[in-house]
């Protein structure tokens, strides 16, 4: 490849052909510019398509007998998914879970009025709207349709609808931040003005 030095007004300085010289024994000043031309043969964009390129693939049992990969090492130490104890723990855990937002869960009823209190948020009121399972995280949720536009949807999440309210009005709680019971609406005295 050549480099060729350019001024600020694109004006020709000279080619910077000496491969042990400096950069800085060029009369390179604010604003000029190194032009560089490629004599490699390669065309632009050449190597930008990687569909092109023959990938290396090694079948998983072949990769399951080899002793210098990261599964194996995983599996040697009892690491992650390899840890069965570690495993069947977190599965105890994560059904006894389910168990208590069942049972949370089940003594919500749609209809009922509500306050949500979620950690740093001030307490809001609303309707409980729906109890049960959902698609989008596991584990069981309160659909809540707030008093005020304090809320994050309309009742439905990734296209699959809930239940129905205006949007910013509706969200997805734990049972465990939900309190059923007598919270009227807040009259804030804004119909007087």
């Amino acid at each position: 490849m050549e480099l060729e030095l350019y001024g600020a007004d694109d004006k020709f300085y000279g080619k910077l052909d000496q491969e042990d010289a400096l950069l800085g024994s060029y009369p390179v000043d604010d604003g000029c510019r190194i032009h560089v031309i490629d004599h490699s043969g390669a065309r632009l964009g050449e190597y930008e398509d990687v569909s092109k390129v023959e990938r290396y693939q090694i079948s998983q049992e072949a990769y399951d007998q080899r002793q210098d990969t990261v599964r194996s090492f995983m599996k040697r130490s009892k690491l992650g998914r390899y840890n069965e104890e570690e495993r069947a723990q977190q599965e105890a855990e994560a059904a006894q879970r389910l168990m208590e937002e069942k049972a949370l869960a089940s003594s919500i009823s749609v209809g009922s009025r509500c306050e949500v209190r979620a950690p740093g948020q001030s307490p809001r009121r609303g309707t409980v709207m729906y109890v049960g399972l959902t698609d989008f995280k596991p584990g069981y949720w309160i659909g809540v349709r707030y008093d005020e536009p304090l809320g994050k949807n309309d009742g439905s999440v990734n296209g699959k609808r809930y239940f129905e309210c205006q949007a910013k009005y509706g969200a997805f709680v734990k049972p465990s931040l939900v309190t059923v019971g007598d919270f009227p609406e807040e009259d804030y005295g804004l119909d007087e003005m």
